[in-house]
């Protein structure tokens, strides 16, 4: 009975998750391009990471921001720093009852190394 339990709540919840690699991602507010070409210094602060998830009802009842740049915000946010290098971000979606579509969300995650521009 256990078993016949895993096997239903398998067959109504679904996932899939894509992973991907960044050299640099920085605040919505920096100009990154600017910044490369003056050659500022910068301070390493440390692993940092974030995540930003949209969530759906229906299929059709969207709420919150599940891109990139909200994510990174998110991750840079608790550190002070202006940009994430070695930057690996993931992307999941999360269908529950995905038959009817009743809810379902998705996620973007980011991890790197914070770092603040001198």
């Amino acid at each position: 009975m256990r078993n016949l339990g895993l096997i239903v709540f398998a067959l109504a919840a679904g996932a899939c998750t894509s992973v991907g690699q960044l050299g640099l991602v920085t605040k919505s507010a920096v100009d990154p391009a600017a910044i490369l070409r003056s050659g500022r210094q910068f301070k390493e602060i440390g692993p940092a990471e974030g995540r930003a998830c949209r969530h759906f009802v229906l299929g059709v009842l969207p709420w919150g921001n599940a891109d990139i740049q909200a994510a990174v915000d998110e991750a840079l946010k608790a550190s002070g720093g202006d940009a994430l290098v070695n930057a690996t971000t993931s992307n999941s979606h999360y269908g529950f009852i995905p038959f009817y579509n009743l809810y379902s969300f998705t996620c973007t995650a980011v991890k790197g190394t914070a770092i603040k521009f001198q």
